[in-house]
């Protein structure tokens, strides 16, 4: 069911979809560790389990536990039970396994399709607004309600860089501390506020008279700016375009415009509000802003996918410009129902936007979403490429597994598949 009077793809953007090859760097410490488990995890699925059905499954379960956290602590300074903390910890956990397994399991079906990982990175852009927000939740930042706002910002501008720098290289790059290293930390995290109680991280420290959750964020900047340096050296180097531009022809900068209309409201309205929106409602308010921000970076992969331009005004900027059209007359409207107008309409514009653009892909390259066909049969398969796959992998998985290659061999079901260059994350 089309969501839109006109198409959101052209038969160009379509086109240059349909051509498109996935690349990706990893040099992720953990990834390489946590392979076995991951290919062991991976053929406990069902053949016939579609891999974006695998993706979605895993992000529902992130965002009702990441929203049962919030339900208990909503201004993020109300002590949670432990219960829900190690729910919380658990449902990330869940997530990472599932979305490190949907791209081995593309490929164990001979399913991968540029839609997969259109999918992947769409999921992965609303999950980064949970998970920050529930970390932040754990440890009752909400005390600090400047740092909770830089913290969770933070964690959309690092996805959001990640993206930008691959729609200029062409290259979506992981580092040795990444997106795997900081999931396992707020996994950590969670699990010590459901064994101490998230007061523990108040706890001062005797030598420093400094509370831990502030070591915690000063740790956390530390990363976030060093992640930040190795995304803006590769996209102030030059993209692979003509004359040094982006994929699509465009200027290296041009990704800035789009996500600064984001940023830029969102903390002009926290600092402006008479009513202490944001203060008040710290939870509520990173979810309509990081809602919108989800939406432009899914624009961006979009764009890097079909080699298409940045478009710079969205529809769901709606949102943001009525809590700033209410505070220019004077706050006639209550701030917090104008808050909730606006988590609504942009959350409705986000998953009308995704679904639209996942119809006219899959109408295009002849796709089901949540459905495949003849799993492992001869479907069409879209040629991924990675630089980051080590020799020996395949061995370091068959010892975990018990077994030695020759049995492999002669298994019903072939490992090796698994393991080839590619790496979807």
């Amino acid at each position: 069911m089309k969501l839109y009077k006109q198409k959101l793809l052209s038969d160009t953007q379509l086109k240059k979809l349909g051509e498109h090859k996935y690349s990706c760097q990893s040099v992720s410490f953990l990834d390489k560790l946590l392979q076995p488990y991951w290919c062991w995890l991976v053929l406990k699925v069902p053949i016939w389990l579609a891999p974006n059905l695998i993706t979605v499954l895993g992000l529902c379960v992130n965002i009702f536990t990441s929203l049962l956290l919030i339900w208990y602590s909503p201004d993020a300074k109300a002590e949670a039970p432990r219960w829900v903390c190690a729910l919380c910890a658990l449902g990330l956990f869940i997530y990472q396994s599932l979305d490190a397994i949907d791209g081995k399991q593309a490929r164990r079906t001979n399913s991968s399709n540029p839609l997969g990982e259109l999918f992947d990175h769409g999921c992965d852009s609303i999950s980064t607004v949970f998970v920050a927000l529930s970390a932040c939740t754990a440890v009752q930042l909400g005390y600090y309600p400047g740092w909770m706002f830089f913290q969770c910002f933070c964690a959309m501008t690092l996805f959001y860089c990640a993206h930008w720098q691959t729609y200029v290289s062409g290259t979506l790059r992981f580092g040795k501390v990444d997106v795997t290293e900081a999931q396992f930390t707020i996994i950590g995290i969670l699990l010590i506020s459901s064994i101490f109680g998230p007061t523990v991280w108040s706890t001062k420290l005797t030598t420093m008279n400094v509370e831990m959750k502030l070591i915690l964020i000063v740790l956390a900047c530390m990363i976030a700016l060093f992640l930040a340096q190795s995304n803006l050296s590769i996209i102030f180097t030059g993209g692979v375009g003509k004359n040094g531009s982006t994929v699509a022809g465009t200027s290296v900068l041009s990704p800035v415009i789009p996500f600064s209309m984001v940023l830029v409201p969102a903390f002009i309205i926290y600092k402006k509000s008479t009513q202490e929106i944001y203060q008040n409602h710290p939870a509520l308010y990173i979810l309509a802003f990081g809602l919108v921000a989800a939406k432009v970076t899914n624009r961006l992969v979009v764009a890097h996918m079909t080699k298409s331009e940045m478009d710079y005004m969205d529809w769901s900027l709606m949102g943001p410009a009525m809590l700033f059209l209410n505070q220019y007359f004077n706050t006639f409207i209550n701030e917090y129902y104008v808050l909730w107008l606006c988590l609504i309409w942009v959350a409705i514009d986000l998953l009308r936007y995704c679904s639209q653009i996942c119809h006219e892909i899959c109408d295009s390259l002849h796709l089901e979403l949540f459905k495949i066909p003849y799993p492992g049969g001869p479907m069409r398969s879209y040629v991924s490429s990675s630089a980051s796959v080590e020799k020996n992998e395949f061995q370091d998985v068959a010892i975990f597994l018990g077994h030695n290659e020759k049995r492999f061999e002669s298994d019903d079901e072939d490992i090796r598949p698994l393991l080839k260059d590619e790496e979807e994350v």
